[in-house]
Order: structure tokens, then C-alpha cells, then sequence
């Protein structure tokens, strides 16, 4: 690689990070938010400037990376630090990617589409301005799958041991991808039936002569076995420490994926991402779902034809699909996510990367590449401005449109009142279970009493002790089944006190602020 092409490399990185940066920035002062950069906002405070016992906050909070991402970006600014971290990772990403094309293939054209596709794809943009962990998913799963395709090449262990960290990083961006290692069995008995030394070239006889051979029998049993353990044991060695960490620190193995405290999806599964009416055409049900895929994707299908030739190539390729349809049968009642399908997009430009340089009829492919980005470019608008995910079409309303219906009026609202408070007053009783949309707007995380610390549970139980404010959920709020603070708990501290002085402070549709008196 040249000298001056790496350099004029880490510019266009910069000038995208700069880019995405201006973009995330206005899209957040017109009012563009969703549950999972105020999830990390808040929890960043209680880390930075939070009272009491932290450490359950800062070691299971999940997705844990994508949170430490956006927290190392709120020394700069709290409420801006998830869209920071998404536009720099998002940039860095197209590094990655940029320095992998750049080192297979001196032609500038597949640059230009790779910088094409990162300044105008929408599903780029909404994963760079967004502020939500998408990109970190981005990375760890090109990463993974390029270091597989590296093994291919090679067949050296070093490059599947490598791959396997980044599996690693990869579920602990997003857990759900846990269920990619199911469909990589066949692809593992493809590897290992390709690395021995047979004079059979075709995969169908070569696995009829292993099984009938009982010396080439133990030894694809034993590749199959060692290749599958390289990958996979250090990811389930992983989880398995994780979830004894949970069950340690709080009572529970699978804390992290199922406590509206650890984890933003509980609520934005239950509101944003569950099934209701789909505004794009095709249904999100089991099959189609794959062919939703490629419609969103059609490099895919370029990508997939370019490794015709390659049996175990192919069955890598078609692994994201299994992973879709698994989830779409395992959380049936939940939307997938763009994210998902953003999955794709990177698999085609990883292969496009790899194999380009093989095509002989490179004027005939630029052409079908050209035409396949511009398809591409309109369908990421349409996917996104049809979408059926509230936080994902807001947020092309307000790209394209420059209007928004903001989902947190109501919470800026309410944490505004309270940043007008005096500090030093009585604290606030907050359940940041479904308050987290308005702590994370509270400059002063001190002012507020919240699960983690030691105090709260007293709190709730004698809060003739307290002397301080409660935030109570009104019947209007969507999250009120998750909370015990509502009304319903008001009654029953009244009806065991009756000496308790309880009146109303600040009200909204979803939200009342009261003050306790003994």
C-alpha cells in the first residue's frame, strides 16, 4: 500500500467522521432520539457522577461494548456521546473495510463505490448518526467473517483463532448473534472434509469416502471437532464467565438479557420493535424473511455467484440467512431490526473485496456493480422510510423530512422542571427502569434515588423516612407495567400511613412528580 493512498485513506475517514458527526448533531437538536442512546446516557451518568454502589451498573449493563463505547464519549458531552461513538465507529469501519480493498485491489473504482455507499446508503447513515451500538456489530461481524475467508485462503488455525475473539466481541455487541455459531456445524464439516487429502474433488463423494473409510472417518470427526472447538469454546467460556458474574452480583445468570435495569431492549422489544401493522410490503414472516433480505441486498447475490466455485464459501455466506430465520422463529413476536439486513450489506462488500480481482470481465462487473449500488441506495431509503420500527422511521422522517415526532417530549419536559430545582433539595425517587428517559436528561444524576443504590429499597418501603420526591408513572404511560412506582403503589403507602402528606409537584400525560411529608 502507498504511502500517499494511506493517507488520503485517513482523510476520507475523517471527513466521513466529520460528516456523520454534523449530521447526528442537527438530527439530535431537531429532536431525533430512540430508547437505546438514552439507555447509554443515562447509565454513563450514573457511572460518571452517580452515588452508591456502581459496580452493577458498569460490569453488566448490556450490550456492554457498544455502552463502553458511548461512554468513553461522554467526557466530551453526555447527551451528544452515543452519536459521537456512532459516527467514529461507523468511519472507522469504512477504515477497516477501505484498508482490506486496498490491499487485494489497486483499482480506485470499488473504492469510490465502498465511499459511495458510506456517504449516501440511508441504512449507513442511520447506523452513523443514529447513536444506537449498530456499528460496533458492523465491525465485529466483518472482522469475524474476514478473518474466516483469511482461513480459507490460508489454512493456517492462527486466522480462526483470531476469528473466534472477534465472535467474541461480536455477541457481546449484540448477544442475539450467540445463534450464528448453530449454522456453522455444516460449514465446519465442509471445512474439514476440504482439508484432507483426498484425490476426490467433489464435496458429495468425498464425505461418502470418509464415512466408509475408517481412518478418514476419525480424522473428519477430529478436524470437525478441533475446528468447531477453536471457534466456539472461547465464546462459551465468555458467556459462561458473564452470566456467573450476573448470577454474583445479581442473583441471576441471565440478568443482563432480562432486566429492564441491564438492558434497553426489554422495553424497546415490548414498544418499538413488537409486531403490528408493517407498512413495506413484504411480510417479516419465516422465508420471506430471507427474501426480504435480498431485496434489501441484491450485492448479495453478486457476492454469492463470485464464490460459485467454493462449496464452503457459499455455506459461510449463507449462514447470516439462517440467523435471520432462526431469530424470526425464536422472537416471533418482535420485528427484526435494520440492523440485521445491514448484516448482509457488509457480508457483499466483504466478498466483493475478496473476489473482484478474479473477474476477468472487469468492465462487465463495474457496470453490474454500479447499477447494483444505485438499487441498493433507493431500496436502504424505502426500507427505512417504511419501516415499521417507530425510532427507525423518525428517524427518516426527520433526515428527509426535517420534521419529528419527538418520542421524549414529555421526559425533556419533566427532567427540564427538575434541573430548575435547587441542588441540595430532598432527592427524587426515580425507577430507572422506565425513568431512564428522563434521568438521562437530568443534568445533576445526584438529585435522583435509583435501584442501584442501597438506599432506594428503604426508600420505597418507609418513605415517611425519606422526606424526598417521588417521579410516579401515570396510566397513560406505555411503560407501566414495568415500574412499581404508579398510583396503585401511592394508595397502599397511604393506607399504611395515613399521617403521610403526599401532593403533587409537576404533572404531565406520563409522568407526576409528587413530594412526601410526614
Amino acid at each position: 500500500m502507498k504511502r500517499s493512498k494511506a493517507f488520503y485513506l485517513i482523510l476520507i475517514t475523517l471527513l466521513l467522521a466529520v460528516y456523520y458527526i454534523i449530521i447526528g448533531v442537527f438530527l439530535n437538536k431537531l429532536g431525533y432520539t430512540n430508547h437505546e442512546s438514552l439507555f447509554y446516557i443515562e447509565k454513563g451518568k450514573i457511572v460518571s457522577h452517580g452515588l452508591g454502589n456502581k459496580l452493577r451498573v458498569m460490569g453488566l449493563t448490556s450490550p456492554i461494548l457498544p455502552f463502553y463505547g458511548s461512554y468513553v464519549f461522554s467526557f466530551l458531552d453526555s447527551l451528544l456521546a452515543p452519536i459521537l461513538a456512532s459516527a467514529v465507529g461507523t468511519a472507522v469501519l469504512f477504515y477497516i473495510m477501505a484498508t482490506s480493498l486496498i490491499k487485494r485491489n489497486k483499482d480506485n473504482f470499488y473504492l469510490l463505490i465502498l465511499v459511495i455507499l458510506f456517504a449516501l446508503h440511508p441504512g449507513l447513515i442511520y447506523t452513523a448518526c443514529s447513536g444506537k451500538g449498530t456499528y460496533m456489530v458492523l465491525i465485529f461481524f466483518f472482522l469475524f467473517f474476514l478473518n474466516m475467508l483469511r482461513f480459507y485462503n490460508s489454512n493456517t488455525t492462527y486466522h480462526i483463532s483470531v476469528a473466534s475473539i472477534f465472535f467474541v466481541l461480536l455477541v457481546f455487541s449484540d448477544y442475539k448473534c450467540i445463534w450464528l455459531s448453530l449454522f456453522f456445524i455444516p460449514l465446519v464439516l465442509s471445512i474439514s472434509l476440504h482439508s484432507l487429502n483426498l484425490s476426490e474433488k467433489e464435496s458429495v463423494f468425498r464425505l461418502h469416502m470418509s464415512f466408509n473409510n475408517p481412518s478418514l472417518r476419525r480424522k473428519l470427526i477430529n478436524k470437525t471437532f478441533s475446528i468447531y472447538s477453536i471457534i466456539f469454546i472461547l465464546p462459551i467460556a465468555s458467556i459462561a464467565i458473564y452470566k456467573v458474574l450476573n448470577l454474583t452480583h445479581a442473583d441471576d445468570l441471565n440478568y443482563f438479557l432480562d432486566s429492564p435495569y441491564a438492558t434497553w431492549n426489554i422495553i424497546a422489544e415490548k414498544f418499538e420493535y413488537s409486531l403490528t401493522s408493517t407498512k413495506f410490503d413484504i411480510p417479516e414472516i419465516s422465508v420471506l424473511v430471507s427474501l426480504k433480505a435480498i431485496i434489501f441486498c441484491p450485492m448479495i447475490v453478486l457476492a454469492i455467484y463470485l464464490f460459485k466455485q467454493n462449496t464452503y464459501q457459499i455455506l459461510t455466506l449463507l449462514t447470516p440467512f439462517g440467523l435471520i430465520e432462526f431469530l424470526k422463529i425464536k422472537y416471533d413476536r418482535v420485528n427484526l431490526v435494520y440492523e440485521y439486513y445491514l448484516l448482509f450489506l457488509v457480508l457483499a462488500l466483504l466478498c466483493i473485496i475478496f473476489r473482484a480481482r478474479f473477474v476477468k470481465n472487469q468492465r462487465m462487473l463495474k457496470a453490474a456493480l454500479a447499477i447494483v449500488v444505485a438499487v441498493q441506495l433507493y431500496i436502504g431509503f424505502v426500507f427505512l422510510n417504511k419501516s415499521y420500527i417507530p425510532e427507525e422511521y423518525n428517524f427518516a422522517n426527520t433526515l428527509f423530512d426535517r420534521t419529528t415526532n419527538r418520542v421524549d417530549e414529555q421526559n425533556h419536559e419533566l427532567a427540564n422542571y427538575i434541573n430548575t430545582m435547587k441542588e441540595g433539595e430532598d432527592p427524587i425517587l426515580v425507577d430507572d427502569a422506565v425513568a431512564y428517559t428522563v434521568a438521562c436528561y437530568v443534568k445533576n444524576i445526584k438529585q435522583l434515588t435509583m435501584p442501584y443504590q442501597d438506599n432506594y429499597l428503604r426508600a420505597v418501603e418507609a418513605p415517611e423516612k425519606y422526606n424526598g420526591y417521588v417521579l410516579i408513572a401515570n396510566e397513560a404511560n406505555p411503560m407501566l407495567g414495568y415500574t412499581q412506582l404508579t398510583d396503585f403503589y401511592l394508595d397502599n403507602i397511604k393506607r399504611k400511613n395515613p399521617r403521610l402528606y403526599v401532593y403533587k409537584i409537576y404533572v404531565t400525560d406520563y409522568w407526576t412528580l409528587y413530594r412526601f411529608l410526614d
